[in-house]
Parts: structure tokens; sequence; C-alpha cells
């Protein structure tokens, strides 16, 4: 009787491959902790190196007395490492403390707000890949020819160039000169009417827009996306053509592509299917660092087309001087950036079991 020996060790194989994949976002995710914790201490005591946040919003603007009687009441007196302790149980409870200048939970602010800021990230991540992957593709194939030159400068000038002064270009050319597109705003009135009245909404306009079933709704939601989408993409989609340029030409070099063009594969074939998909790990991993990009351009977008986000948000505290909402946008974005890292890392290691060891 014939024994396969083989059968065990593929097994084995296969779950040493599993527990090594396992044993890679275990660690991953457990370093997500001393992240989070390093960012969460960092942005408190920077915040609190002009003094405490109640002399920071309302300095000059309450008499001496009232101003002390505050910062009593608020606990600001207090040592600053006592402070510390209490904001970082706080934060794990969700509770990121109350704004100064309007009196809001600050969690209430990331949840109303940080769906906007979502909502402008997908937007423009859909533009920079609808803009890089062909263009990159282009620039692979007509290697060091007019059309790879002309890609690469204009991929270096849509990185250079300074998001605000995009958006107000976008502005003026699509919403004054040629009247195609609205100037600002995340919505019409009407749409923002609607909005308000729905129940349970996501934050999400668009898909409280499909939600309600109002196509007017849905349209208006769409151009008003256009240019602030338009101007955060085209930030990444610069880094996203040469990098994807980069890395399509390296594969183009490979035997298996000097392969299927000796058997006929045609070059569209050959750079599209051949070339791109083996290039795409790099990409993936490059695509969670751009996050932190988006988010830093978002402040800039959201300021320029008035899109209430975080954004937006965090740059109006900033001028009140609000610290303890500064304090909290932030930690959430550095908490953001941490997980998508995370997820990213998880994504890439699927792929290309390299990047597990």
């Amino acid at each position: 009787m014939a024994v396969d020996v083989a059968a065990p060790v593929v097994a084995a194989r296969s779950s040493s491959k599993g527990g090594g994949l396992w044993r890679y976002i275990l660690i991953r995710l457990v370093l997500i902790i001393p992240t989070v914790f390093i960012l969460v201490t960092l942005v408190f005591f920077l915040m609190r190196i002009t003094g405490d946040p109640i002399t920071a919003a309302l300095g000059g603007r309450l008499p001496a007395a009232q101003l002390q009687q505050r910062i009593h009441d608020a606990g600001y007196d207090r040592p600053l490492l006592l402070q510390y302790f209490e904001y970082l149980g706080g934060v794990f409870r969700g509770d990121f403390g109350t704004t100064i200048t309007d009196h809001r939970p600050v969690i209430e602010i990331l949840l109303q707000y940080g769906s906007a800021t979502l909502e402008l990230a997908i937007y423009a991540v859909i533009v920079a890949l609808l803009v890089s992957i062909p263009l990159g593709l282009i620039a692979a194939y007509r290697r060091d020819r007019w059309q790879d030159a002309t890609l690469r400068v204009g991929a270096i000038l849509a990185y250079a160039t300074p998001i605000f002064f995009v958006g107000l270009l976008l502005k003026l050319v699509f919403a004054v000169w040629l009247d195609w597109l609205p100037v600002s705003g995340r919505g019409g009135t009407s749409t923002e009417v609607l909005m308000s009245g729905v129940d349970a909404p996501t934050g999400i306009y668009l898909l409280d827009a499909i939600r309600l079933g109002d196509g007017d709704a849905v349209v208006d939601v769409l151009r008003h996306a256009v240019l602030p989408a338009v101007a955060l993409g085209l930030l990444t989609a610069g880094v996203f053509l040469r990098l994807i340029r980069t890395n399509v030409i390296g594969t183009l070099g490979q035997q298996f592509v000097t392969s299927g063009r000796s058997r006929g594969v045609s070059e569209y074939r050959l750079v599209t299917k051949h070339a791109f998909r083996p290039a795409l790990i790099p990409i993936i991993t490059v695509m969670g660092m751009q996050v932190a990009m988006l988010l830093a351009g978002a402040v800039l977008t959201e300021t320029t087309f008035e899109w209430k986000g975080l954004g937006f948000m965090l740059a109006e505290y900033l001028k009140a001087r609000d610290f303890v909402a500064v304090q909290g946008i932030v930690v959430m974005i550095a908490v953001v950036i941490a997980v998508t890292n995370f997820l990213v890392d998880i994504i890439a290691a699927m792929i290309d079991p390299r990047v597990r060891y």
C-alpha cells in the first residue's frame, strides 16, 4: 500500500504560511498601540507649550479674575502630568474633552465632520487612480520619449504645486469663467436643507442623497465634489504616476513579459495585465502612506472650497486658538493614519508573502 508522504509536508507548509500571516497581522496590530500612545503624548505636550488652553483661547478677552476662575474650573491649574493622565484616560473612553469656544463635545465634532473628510478623501483617491494608472502605463511604455518626459514633468508639477493655488485656479476657470461648477460648499441650499432632515444620516452626502432617492440632490452633491476632488486628487496622482511608471518599467524587462511578447501577446495586454499586476504590490504599500498626504492636503482643500470637514474645522479652531478642539482633531487624524497603514500592510502581506518575513 503506497503512502503519500508529500501530503503532510504540503499541509505543514500551508499551515506555516497561514501562521506567518496571522503572526504578522498580530504584530502589526499590537504596534498600533504604542504608535497611537506616542502620537497622543506628543500632541498633548506640544499643545501645552504656549500654556493652558483657556488662556490661549480667551486670554485678553476676559478680566483676570474671571479667566483664573475658568482655568480652575477646567482643572488646568493642576500639575501637567495629572492633566495628561486624565486626558489619556478620557481618550481611551472616547472622551476628547469639550471645546472652549462653542462648548461642544469634541467627539461630536469628529463624528459630524469626519464623514465629510472621508467622503472627500474617497473622491480624491478615485481621481488619483483614474489619472495616474493610464498615464503611468503610457509613461512606462513610451519610456524616454516625449510622452514620458511630458508626463513626468506633469507629475512633478501636480505634486509640487501648492494645493490652495490649484484650488483657486480651478475655481477661477470652471466656476467663475466657464460657470460650469459651483464655487464652494458640499451642496446647494436646497441640498443642505434636505440633508439636515435625513433620519440617521451617514454624514456622506452622496450616500444620504441616494438613500433619499433624490436624483437632483445626487447630481448637486457630485457637482460640488468635482473641483475639491480634482484639486486634492492631483496631488496624489503625481506620486502614483511616477511610482506606477517606475515599477511597470521594471516588470516590462522581466523574462515572463519577453516570453509573452514572443508568443504573440498584444502589447496592450502585456502592459495592462502582465506588467501592471506584479507592479501593484509596492504601489499598494505607498498608497497607505499617501493617506497622511491626503489628510494634510484636506485642510487646505476644505478651506479653499469651504468643504466643511475636519480640515475646515481644524483651521477654524486654530484661528480661534481652541487647542482642546485642535488636540482632538489632530489625535483623530493620527489614529486614522495608523489604522490605515495597518490595513494596507495586511493587504500587502496577503498579496505578497515575502512582506510577512
